[in-house]
């Protein structure tokens, strides 16, 4: 198998040496080191949610077709996005570590060997923006949310897709480039408190096989094709740690840092795909929770009457085309546009659009948190009722013998709406302290730093109200006993 070139590792690539060696290293760590060092450490987080995944295809398939009755929507759009959310502020990218979907690749590879190349045209984020993108659209269209059995075709459908790319091509290109979920934890994990890097950046400098990225005879090396040494950002990183097993050295470590500590430093790839994603992911943040609220509705219809059709598909492909596309790219422009000519600065408009970006990150989190963590508080406990009646179907009385239908909020629903302001206007002030250290980073005269902010302050702004506004509303809990439609 021949080795990886470097020169075409595609996002994290960087040059410079990443930084000193961490003071806080997990992998030192005696027990939980041992553990995530070890040849199947992966497999101890692996498993339990291949299991999960299995039971919720099954589910989904066999089960009640009532969606808050049944473990495949209920466990997924009520709890696993919340979850994951709170996995990735307090841990890190916690579900690519354990991904079950990742499963097929030992075995994919096994069967082609290292594959071809992913096309270097395609070796970037633009497809997964427009995963992304559709996957919003058809949780919408479809009514996901509703429906157990198109949830569980929605998993195979994810284990099947995997399978087939990494059959065929190297660089784990469903990761990668492809996948929805990793695209939003990608960008979401670059709050993390954790980071892969390396323990002797010297050892990196003269190590001969570069296991780390090319594997070993007992591991395959970094899927996406990271080299630790030169990672300035969690974009792109699966965590699954393959590097530290695979380095003959014992040199990667897995760092605690302070959370969103590379959003601060000139560390992301200064690229049109990677910022137009982060401002997808933001503008997203907003319009999804807006797609669960009356003026969404109400929005829809006019359309209908304005263009005389009322196609579904067609008229939220021109909404969603307009929120979570059209708007982010036009605003942003004229933003980097602004930013450029208040300054007067002679630089290339990708620079003064993706300068600010990272500022974005915070707020986004904040307002997909607030929604999420909206449905988990609501119908956490749901998953005990729907449980108590899969065990009761299948002659098991292990948690009673009748569910108890009346379990569902984790918290009082007088407490959500102040959470979630509180959550969204903590994310705008750490949007605007990440925005304001950028300035000050790449401008001297802190005025011209102001100003250069300011347009881009504008629009976090309007992200942030925007938000503010439609968690005010009542809104659906789609897939719960509590649902309002």
């Amino acid at each position: 198998m021949p080795p990886i070139r470097l020169d075409e590792i595609a996002v994290n690539d960087g040059g410079a040496l990443y930084r000193p060696p961490p003071r806080h290293d997990l992998l030192r760590r005696p027990l939980l080191g041992r553990l995530l060092r070890a040849r199947n450490g992966r497999l101890l987080l692996q498993l339990p949610l291949l299991l999960v995944a299995l039971l919720l295809i099954y589910d989904g398939l066999t089960g009640p077709p009532l969606a808050a009755q049944n473990l495949a929507t209920v466990g997924v759009w009520v709890h696993y996005r919340g979850l994951v959310m709170i996995a990735l502020l307090l841990v890190g990218n916690l579900f690519c570590m354990g991904c079950p979907f990742a499963l097929p690749r030992t075995l994919a590879r096994r069967l082609s060997g290292r594959g071809r190349r992913w096309p270097r045209a395609l070796r970037n984020k633009w497809l997964a923006v427009a995963a992304f993108v559709a996957f919003l659209f058809l949780y919408e269209w479809l009514d996901l949310w509703a429906g157990p059995r198109l949830t569980a075709a929605v998993i195979i459908g994810y284990f099947a897709g995997a399978f087939v790319l990494e059959a065929l091509f190297a660089e784990s290109p469903f990761c990668k480039y492809v996948c929805p979920l990793g695209t939003f934890n990608f960008v979401a994990a670059t709050t993390s408190p954790t980071q892969i890097t390396v323990r002797d950046r010297d050892v990196c400098r003269t190590c001969p096989g570069k296991e780390c990225v090319n594997g070993s005879a007992r591991v395959l090396g970094c899927g996406t094709e990271l080299f630790p040494p030169t990672l300035r950002t969690n974009l792109d990183c699966v965590f699954c740690l393959d590097c530290a097993r695979a380095c003959p050295y014992d040199n990667v470590a897995l760092a605690v840092r302070p959370p969103g500590r590379e959003l601060l430093d000139d560390a992301w790839p200064r690229r049109w795909d990677v910022s137009f994603l982060v401002l997808v992911f933001a503008f997203a943040a907003v319009g999804n929770a807006f797609g669960m609220v009356p003026p969404f509705y109400d929005l829809l219809a006019w359309l209908a009457a304005a263009l005389g059709t009322a196609n579904e598909a067609l008229l939220l492909a021109l909404t969603f085309g307009t929120l979570f596309v059209a708007l982010p790219a036009a605003v942003g422009l004229a933003a980097a546009w602004l930013s450029r000519a208040v300054v007067g600065r002679a630089e290339p408009l990708r620079i003064a659009f993706s300068r600010f970006v990272p500022a974005f990150v915070p707020l986004a989190v904040a307002i997909w948190l607030a929604h999420y963590g909206y449905h988990l508080a609501i119908g956490g406990l749901g998953i005990v009722p729907v449980t108590q009646s899969f065990l009761l179907a299948h002659g098991l009385n292990w948690l009673g013998d009748a569910p108890n239908w009346e379990l569902a909020a984790l918290l009082p629903g007088g407490w959500l709406l102040p959470l979630q302001t509180a959550v969204v206007l903590i994310g705008f002030g750490l949007s605007l302290f990440v925005g304001q250290r950028i300035g000050r980073r790449d401008f001297d005269d802190p005025p011209l730093a102001a100003r250069a902010l300011a347009p881009w302050l504008l629009v976090l702004l309007g992200l942030a109200v925007a938000a503010l506004l439609t968690f005010n509303l009542p809104m659906e809990m789609r897939g719960s006993m509590l649902m309002g439609g």
